[in-house]
């Protein structure tokens, strides 16, 4: 989906704390962005401080992501959290993809 010139960055406490509770790593979810049938919307509930966005899209291990992001410039993503994406956000993935 994104060229890989995209420079991808993340904490590496919130990356630990994401694996642990979600099964799910940040390098793992950087690969969702390559989807090229992915899905991104804003995610309006967690906007406040910062426009956060929201990708659903398959990562190379063909697991259904669903990650939150901060776009902080035209290259570079800051990647929030990741984990599985659920049955409402798979329906959602298959509904507004580009098959």
């Amino acid at each position: 989906m994104l060229p890989r010139d995209i420079e991808f960055e993340w904490s590496s406490t919130k990356a630990a704390s994401n694996l642990k509770k979600h099964g799910v790593s940040f390098d793992e979810a950087e690969t969702a962005f390559d989807d090229e049938f992915a899905y991104i919307f804003d995610d309006e509930g967690h906007s406040d401080e910062e426009p956060r966005e929201i990708l659903i899209g398959y990562s190379m291990t063909n697991r259904l992501m669903y990650v939150s992001f901060i776009q902080r410039a035209s290259d570079q993503i800051r990647i929030i959290s990741a984990r599985m994406a659920d049955r409402r956000e798979r329906i959602s993935y298959e509904e507004n993809s580009r098959f």
